[in-house]
């Protein structure tokens, strides 16, 4: 089997109204979209979120990547990840290109999957044929006050869940405080709490006294309570708490996931699979983690993660998004969405590939 093609462009979704967390507000979201064709007929697609640079990650596709690619065997994805991280190192590490290299690694593994007629957690290993997932949210909008936050989280417990996520670190600690504790008192002491704080906390200190107001409410973890390229406080914010730090969204390959452990930045990982590398990268980082019983609970992209997470041993829960709640909405261009059941579970899809077909009449809708 051959490649034949490799093509990758920009799209950009419009959110209805204008949503923030800690440190951003959004009016859209854009993704780079990756097909990979071969002379056998299989189509794989990849993707990643653009936050803006979109384009330039489809560019960094066409321009380096698929020249590399043409004529190459597809199921060859340790050799071929490796050509495409090792042929572009000195550009290439962490970012925008690591980004590029996800979305061809993702569409590989789904046109291997399918050249095996195999579901791609069956294919990775097939340790659970339904995942956890938890209701995600607890963004800023103007007119959302506590009364809006409680009925978003109630909302969840609606749905089946028994895990929920809220933003926090917008506003003051003590502002801050008083939405933890609404919500607490809304979902009750038996729901899980996670929060997220975006990165957005400047020092060790700063962190640690807003994490503190936040201990009495029992969250399970604390998400980015600094940014990530802060190891040391973030490993200094992590010893403080009695509660762990999770951290790995915008996190490149295993080896710095491998110095989040090692240094004690994280007690969770949160790797995304069209951050990191791809599926390849993905499950390297998965499988060092379970060698020290270090949960996984990677960041949205729902569609695909929930197959990661099938195929492996450590994976703790799912990151859902509901599209009403018009935070997420890259299920617009996804042919059949999964979504969690009654009870929060997102049972895994059995169809050859990794089970995320795109509506190509959304795609170009939406293509810029």
């Amino acid at each position: 089997m051959e490649i034949t093609e490799v093509e990758s462009f920009p799209i950009q979704i419009p959110l209805e109204t204008p949503v923030s967390f800690s440190n951003r507000t959004l009016t859209y979201r854009d993704h780079a979209i990756t097909y990979v064709r071969t002379d056998e007929g299989h189509e794989g697609v990849g993707y990643s979120l653009g936050y803006d640079g979109a384009g330039l990650i489809a560019d960094a596709v066409n321009d380096l990547l698929e020249p590399l690619l043409v004529g190459e065997d597809p199921r060859d994805t340790e050799r071929l990840w490796h050509e495409m991280y090792n042929g572009n190192v000195q550009i290439g590490r962490h970012g925008l290109f690591l980004r590029a290299i996800s979305t061809v690694d993702i569409a590989l593994w789904d046109v291997k999957a399918k050249a095996a007629g195999e579901p791609l957690h069956k294919l990775l290993g097939g340790h659970a044929d339904a995942v956890p997932s938890y209701g995600s949210g607890g963004y800023y909008r103007d007119e959302k006050g506590h009364e809006g936050l409680r009925a978003e989280m109630r909302r969840y417990l609606d749905e089946g869940h028994d895990v929920v996520k809220m933003k926090v670190g917008r506003k003051s600690v003590q502002e801050e405080e008083a939405r933890v504790a609404a919500v607490r008192d809304e979902i009750g002491d038996g729901v899980t709490l996670l929060l997220d704080g975006n990165g957005v906390y400047p020092n060790t200190t700063e962190a640690v006294r807003a994490c503190r107001a936040f201990e009495p409410y029992d969250p399970y973890f604390i998400e980015e309570p600094v940014m990530i390229d802060r190891v040391d406080t973030m490993a200094e914010v992590n010893d403080a708490l009695s509660y762990p730090v999770a951290t790995g969204e915008l996190e490149g390959t295993r080896h710095q996931f491998a110095n989040l452990v090692d240094s004690g930045a994280a007690t969770i990982l949160q790797p995304d699979v069209t951050v990191c590398g791809g599926i390849t990268e993905w499950l390297k980082i998965a499988h060092y983690a379970s060698a020290y019983d270090v949960p996984i609970a990677p960041h949205y992209n729902w569609n695909i993660h929930a197959s990661l997470l099938g195929a492996i041993e450590n994976g703790l829960w799912i990151e859902y998004f509901y599209r009403d709640m018009d935070v997420k909405v890259f299920d617009d261009v996804v042919e059949e969405p999964l979504a969690p059941d009654d009870d929060g579970m997102i049972p895994l899809p059995d169809q050859p590939g990794h089970g995320v077909p795109l509506d190509k009449d959304a795609l170009a809708e939406y293509r810029l």
